[in-house]
């Protein structure tokens, strides 16, 4: 996990800004997670980036392994989920039934097909869109999966703070932290640098964040 506090004083040492004020917690928590999110989908692109490297299995080994252990903290198998929490979805059971997971378009046609193609309790078929599970058997009769294995989106991080004189203080009990790798601090600060830059006109700010972001993506591909 990053600390969240941590990178809010980066960022505001990094805007040459005392106060608080000047970015709010509120706006520094709607940065906060756009900057969160896009680190976590840069994830899979670069996993389908080092997949495709050729003639140097040594440096796809060393990418593909630095990115999956990024990601296995968002690996879940349970029988509990919440499907607009799901990002990839990796397999369905329903009993000791694997489903067969399709698209949309594909599901759908399953669903209407004939008796040859139309799902069952033991050859069932699942869906996930738009925050929606779907897990279809006999007579097109919606199932319960008993567990699924999915990577689930990263949790809303918040910078939660109490009033004293006036000032915003940061309250580490009720403050949710980032749930990225450790070594994505610096990426988290300069995107946020960059959203707020981009958010508040200063273009000096943006350009900051973008400078120290690029820099930053150089030095992880050397």
């Amino acid at each position: 996990m990053v600390n969240i506090d941590t990178v809010y004083q980066r960022v505001l040492a990094f805007a040459n800004k005392e106060q608080r004020g000047y970015i709010t917690p509120q706006e520094f928590n709607l940065f906060a997670n756009q900057a969160q999110l896009e680190v976590f989908e840069q994830y899979f692109y670069d996993l389908n980036q080092a997949a495709r490297v050729h003639g140097n299995d040594t440096i796809y080994a060393d990418v593909d392994d630095m990115l999956e252990e990024k990601i296995q903290v968002f690996e879940v198998t349970s029988a509990t989920y919440v499907a607009a929490d799901i990002y990839r979805l990796h397999s369905v059971r329903y009993n000791n039934t694997n489903c067969e997971i399709l698209r949309k378009l594909d599901f759908n046609d399953v669903k209407n097909g004939g008796p040859l193609t139309a799902p069952s309790d033991t050859r069932p078929v699942a869906n996930v869109s738009g925050g929606v599970l779907s897990v279809v058997g006999s007579d097109n009769l919606s199932l319960t999966p008993s567990e699924i294995s999915y990577v689930k989106k990263p949790a809303k991080a918040v910078w939660d703070y109490f009033v004293v004189n006036d000032k915003a203080l940061y309250n580490n009990t009720t403050s949710i932290q980032f749930e990225l790798h450790p070594s994505e601090e610096s990426e988290l600060v300069y995107k946020i640098l960059k959203f707020a830059g981009i958010s508040m006109a200063k273009i000096d700010i943006m350009r900051a964040g973008q400078v120290q972001e690029q820099s930053q993506q150089q030095q992880e591909k050397q």
